[in-house]
């Protein structure tokens, strides 16, 4: 139920943004309003794309009241996670990250995949910025292996992400950005405060909440919206570095 919540809040975000400007862009991907890095679906312009296990699907949503599946793209095996930004969806799998263009944004083309060569086997939230992605690498529970970390890959060219930097982090799971603040979720350790000013070597700079209960973070404008294992969080972060709580919801 509260996974219901947070998803749809997720949705009034889009459609009020959507409302107040059909034109416009979210600050962070490129899309229509903003989703968190757990997501499975995304809107960019007037397409929904989706995925689930292995295969990436794309919606028309011109009309909204009557969407129209326009293609259906086999990925691979145990996807997670989908991330758009510009006009490049990043999705996440138990394996690695793969990249796709949707320059056509009716037919997505795959331009490359990303691995950790320390973790062969993790779950892997997305997020992409300019010419970096961070992923979080968890390796406990049913993704197996024994560090978990939070890896950086130079996107510069889209065609050959690298990875350039780890940082080792407990029970990682979703991530997002607000301009040099990257919010980090990690069940062992609370709510991870990254500065990636220089993006190829994130530094940590707090742990703000410390009660391992941070599932997913959407930076929405000034507002730190937060998935938790007993509700949502709301936090003004008008001061990145520094998020001061709004209310809760349970």
């Amino acid at each position: 139920m509260k996974k219901s919540i947070f998803y749809l809040l997720l949705v009034s975000l889009f459609l009020c943004q959507c409302q107040k400007d059909s034109s416009s862009i979210s600050k962070n991907s490129g899309s229509v309003g903003q989703g968190g890095s757990l997501a499975r679906f995304a809107i960019t312009g007037n397409y929904l794309y989706s995925v689930d296990e292995n295969q990436l699907k794309v919606f028309d949503i011109s009309n909204a009241a009557d969407p129209v599946l326009k293609n259906t793209e086999d990925i691979g095996f145990e996807i997670e996670t989908l991330f758009p930004f510009k006009d490049k969806l990043f999705i996440g799998s138990a394996t690695q990250v793969y990249i796709y263009s949707i320059e056509d944004p009716a037919k997505p083309k795959l331009l490359s995949s990303a691995i950790s060569p320390e973790v062969m086997r993790r779950c892997d939230p997305v997020v992409a910025k300019d010419s970096v992605a961070f992923a979080t690498l968890r390796t406990n529970g049913p993704c197996g292996g024994t560090q978990s970390v939070l890896a950086v890959y130079n996107i510069k060219d889209i065609t050959n992400p690298v990875q350039v930097a780890t940082y080792p982090v407990g029970e990682p799971y979703g991530l997002g950005y607000d301009d040099d603040v990257l919010y980090v979720c990690d069940k062992q350790r609370g709510l991870l405060l990254f500065d990636i000013s220089h993006p190829y070597q994130p530094t940590l700079i707090n742990i703000s909440i410390n009660d391992g209960s941070y599932v997913d973070v959407i930076p929405y404008q000034n507002t730190l919206i937060c998935w938790t294992t007993t509700g949502l969080i709301l936090y003004d972060i008008t001061n990145n570095r520094n998020p001061k709580l709004i209310k809760t919801v349970d």
